[in-house]
């Protein structure tokens, strides 16, 4: 697949959601690809941190707030 080249000089999230509509499907496909791959790649390094220990502490702030009764539920989303 040959790939155009664009300049849109994009920075923002709505200038890249301007760039992302002057794709074509087949670009925009190529695109959502790499995205995912992007959400591939931070899941590897939080399952990577996990096993190293990194995330030990927010399972001790976890427990520390259930034995201090201080949980507070979840905000209900806005409908």
């Amino acid at each position: 697949m040959e790939s155009k080249s664009y300049n849109f000089g994009v920075s923002t999230v709505d200038e890249i959601k301007k760039a992302a509509g002057a794709l074509s499907v087949n670009e925009r496909e190529e695109l959502l690809s790499w995205l995912m791959d992007l959400d591939d790649d931070w899941d590897r390094q939080m399952a990577k941190d996990a096993a190293a220990g990194k995330l030990d502490f927010l399972i001790e702030e976890a427990r520390t707030a259930v034995r201090e009764e201080s949980l507070r539920d979840w905000p209900k989303p806005k409908t």
